[in-house]
C-alpha cells in the first residue's frame, strides 16, 4: 500500500484519504435479504444536502461539476456507489429561481444521482411544481410522510438499489416543519405525518427485502425542532444508516445514535460526504463516514466534469433572456445607494420591506440595508435588475418577537448613525425617532407599529431575513425566538410585488424621523430670584456707559435651506455667526439642516 499515491489520482486520494480518517464503526447485522451474496463487498455512498442551488465552484463552495468530477474519478476503480441528496436543492439562487428549480434537476441528472428526499425549500414553487420537478429528475425524488389529506402520498415512498448483487432500501422523510417553512399556500391540503411512525412502517415494509435501509431524511438535528432524525434514530433502530439535511450540521465522521449511523454534510457544497457500507456474505459488517473537503477538492487537480459544466454555462446564457423580461415600472429612482441604505431610510428600503410585510402578513418588517446592492433608475424594471439589487438568496423569515426586542433591534441598527452600517434598518409596519444627540442604546423613541404606540411586553410578527433571523449582522436579540414562517426569498418577494402593483412611486416618508439639533426643546429657565433694589450709584459714576443688553431675539425666525450656512444667514440679516450660534444655543455652528428654525436678533 506504500505506493499508492504513486498510481492513483489526486481525486481518487483525497476520497480515500476520508476513509482512512474516520474511525470503524462497530460490527452491524444485515437485515435479512437471503439472496446469498459471497464474500465482501464495499458500497459507498456519497451524499449531499442543503446546497441551495449553489451550483457554482467558489471560494467557499466546491460546485457540481469538481464534485462529479471527484466522484467520477473515483468509480473508475471504485464502481459501487451511489450519490444521494437530503433536500434544499431546487431552490434558492437565481440559477435556480428563475426557471423554478428545472434548472437544479437538469445539473443533478449529469451529475448521477441515485435519490434524494424533499427538503422544505423544495417546496417553495408550490407542491405541484415539486411533483413536476420528480417527473423530469432522472432519480426518485422521495418523502414517505407526505400525504395528502385523504393519505395518499405526492412522492415516491421509498426505492430499491442493487449494488453488485447487494440491495439497498432507500426511503425519504421530509421535516413536519415544512407546514410553516415554506409559504402555507405552497403546501395547502398536505399534511406531513410524524416520521419516526412513518420510518417504522416503511422498515417493516423493506425488512427481509434489502441487505440495508438507508433513510435519506431532511429533518436535521437541532434541537429546537421535535421531529429530528435522531428521534428517529432513537424510535426505529433497524435503520442503518440516516443521509440527512436541514439542520445545516456538519458532521465530519458522522455521528452515532444506537446502532444508526447519521451523517450530514454542513450547507452549500462546502464539503460533500461520504459513507462506506462494508459487506460480508451479504451482512452489513462495518459502516464509515467521512467528509471531502474544500481544501481536499482544491487540492486535486482533476478539472470539472465536462458535461455538468456545459449544462451550468447553457443555463446561465438561457437566463440572460429570462433576466431581460419587464416585471414592473417605477416613477422615481428606487435608492439603493451604499452611503443612503446603510445610514437612512430609503424609498428602496421602505418597498422592499413592505413586499415582505404584502407576502408574510407581518407586523413589522425588519432588513438590512447592507443587504441592497444597488439603485433602480425610474422607467420600467427587469428581473435582472431586481437580482442585481438583492443578488444574496436570502429567505424571507418571520419570529414572534416580543416588542422590547424590536426596540433593541432598532436601537442596534442605529448605533453607528451618521456613519454607515451594513445592519442598519430598513424598516415597514414601524415607525420610530431617531436622536442622535443620545448615547447609543438610547437613541431610539416613539416606536409605532401600525400606528400605535409599541408595547414592550407584547409578542408582534416580526418578518426579516434569514442572515438576520440567525443573529447576523450583530442581530443576537432575535437568534434564539422560534421559526414561525418560512418564505420566498427576498428577490422573488420584490418581483411578486412589482408584478402585483404595476408601477409603483415610493417615498421617503419618516418612517425614521431623526431629530434635529432645532428639534430639543430647551426648558425655561427658572425665574430669576428677588434682590432688593439698588443702591443710586455716585453721581461720578452715572455718566459711565451701561453694559450691553444681550442680544434681543425679536428679530423674528428664519427657515435654513439647503446651502445654508451660519455665516451666510448672519450676512443676510445684518449679524454675525457668532451671535447666531450663541442666539439658537448651538453646539456645534457648522452643523445646521433644512427646515431648521434659527432665531434672529432684533434689528438695531
Amino acid at each position: 500500500m506504500k505506493g499508492w499515491k504513486k498510481w492513483m489520482s489526486p481525486a481518487l486520494a483525497a476520497l480515500m484519504l476520508v476513509s482512512a480518517a474516520a474511525p470503524a464503526a462497530a460490527a452491524e447485522t444485515s437485515v435479512g435479504n437471503t439472496g446469498g451474496k459471497k464474500g465482501t463487498t464495499k458500497v459507498t455512498l456519497f451524499h449531499t444536502n442543503d446546497t441551495h442551488s449553489r451550483v457554482d465552484e467558489s471560494k467557499e463552495g466546491i460546485g457540481f461539476a469538481k464534485m462529479a468530477a471527484m466522484i467520477k474519478e473515483y468509480a473508475k476503480t471504485n464502481p459501487n456507489s451511489l450519490i444521494l441528496d437530503a433536500g434544499d436543492t431546487f431552490h434558492g439562487q437565481t440559477v435556480a429561481n428563475l426557471v423554478r428549480g428545472e434548472s437544479i434537476v437538469n445539473i443533478m441528472n449529469a451529475v448521477g444521482y441515485s435519490a434524494m428526499a424533499a427538503g422544505n425549500h423544495d417546496f417553495n414553487y408550490g407542491y405541484e411544481r415539486l411533483k413536476e420537478l420528480a417527473g423530469k429528475a432522472k432519480f426518485p425524488v422521495l418523502s414517505a410522510n407526505t400525504k395528502k389529506a385523504d393519505g395518499t402520498r405526492i412522492l415516491e415512498p421509498y426505492v430499491i438499489k442493487e449494488v453488485d448483487g447487494i440491495k439497498l432500501g432507500i426511503f425519504g422523510l421530509t421535516t413536519p416543519e415544512t407546514a410553516y417553512k415554506t409559504h402555507p399556500n405552497n403546501v395547502a391540503g398536505l399534511t406531513f405525518t410524524d416520521p419516526a411512525v412513518e420510518a417504522k412502517a416503511i422498515v417493516g415494509e423493506l425488512k427481509g427485502k434489502v441487505d440495508a435501509i438507508i433513510a435519506v431524511t431532511h429533518l436535521g438535528v437541532d434541537k429546537s425542532s421535535i421531529d429530528t432524525s435522531i428521534k428517529v434514530a432513537e424510535q426505529v433502530p433497524d435503520i442503518d444508516v440516516i443521509i440527512d439535511g436541514h439542520s445545516h450540521t456538519k458532521l465530519d465522521t458522522g455521528m452515532k445514535v444506537g446502532n444508526v449511523l447519521i451523517a450530514q454534510t454542513g450547507e452549500y457544497l462546502k464539503q460533500f460526504g461520504r459513507v462506506d457500507l462494508t459487506f460480508e456474505n451479504g451482512k452489513l459488517k462495518d459502516k464509515v463516514s467521512g467528509l471531502i473537503t474544500k481544501k481536499a477538492a482544491d487540492d486535486d487537480k482533476t478539472p470539472g466534469d465536462a458535461a455538468v459544466l456545459d449544462i451550468i454555462n447553457s443555463v446561465k446564457k438561457e437566463q440572460e433572456k429570462v433576466l431581460q423580461q419587464k416585471v414592473g415600472a417605477t416613477s422615481v429612482k428606487l435608492v439603493g445607494d451604499r452611503e443612503v441604505v446603510r445610514k437612512g431610510e430609503s424609498n428602496l428600503g421602505n418597498l422592499i420591506a413592505d413586499a415582505m410585510i404584502d407576502e408574510t402578513g407581518a407586523d413589522v418588517a425588519i432588513t438590512n440595508g447592507g443587504g441592497i446592492r444597488d439603485s433602480i433608475a425610474a422607467g420600467p424594471i427587469t428581473k435582472g435588475q431586481v437580482i442585481t439589487v438583492l443578488p444574496f438568496g436570502n429567505y424571507i423569515q418571520t419570529k414572534k418577537v416580543k416588542g422590547s426586542d424590536i426596540v433593541a433591534a432598532l436601537e442596534h441598527g442605529v448605533s453607528a448613525y451618521p456613519e454607515p452600517l451594513g445592519g442598519f434598518p430598513q424598516v415597514g409596519g414601524v415607525t420610530f425617532e431617531l436622536d442622535p444627540a443620545q448615547p447609543k442604546g438610547k437613541r431610539v423613541s416613539a416606536v409605532k407599529v401600525k400606528g400605535q404606540p409599541i408595547d414592550p411586553n407584547k409578542t408582534y410578527l416580526l418578518a426579516t431575513n434569514d442572515f438576520m433571523a440567525a443573529g447576523g449582522d450583530d442581530y443576537k436579540m432575535f437568534k434564539d425566538y422560534p421559526l414561525a414562517g418560512d418564505y420566498s426569498s427576498l428577490e422573488e418577494s420584490l418581483i411578486k410585488y412589482f408584478q402585483k402593483k404595476g408601477e409603483v412611486n415610493p417615498q421617503v416618508e419618516s418612517r425614521i424621523a431623526v431629530k434635529k439639533a432645532s428639534d430639543t426643546v430647551t426648558p425655561p429657565a427658572p425665574p430669576a430670584p428677588t434682590v432688593p433694589a439698588p443702591t443710586p450709584a455716585p453721581a461720578s459714576e452715572a455718566a459711565k456707559p451701561a453694559p450691553a443688553a444681550p442680544a434681543a431675539t425679536d428679530g423674528g425666525v428664519y427657515i435654513v435651506k439647503s446651502g445654508d450656512t451660519l455665516s451666510k444667514i448672519g450676512r443676510k440679516h445684518n449679524t454675525t455667526w457668532q451671535k447666531l450660534q450663541e442666539l439658537n444655543q448651538l453646539s456645534n455652528p457648522d452643523l445646521i439642516f433644512p427646515g431648521q428654525k434659527i432665531k434672529l436678533p432684533a434689528a438695531g
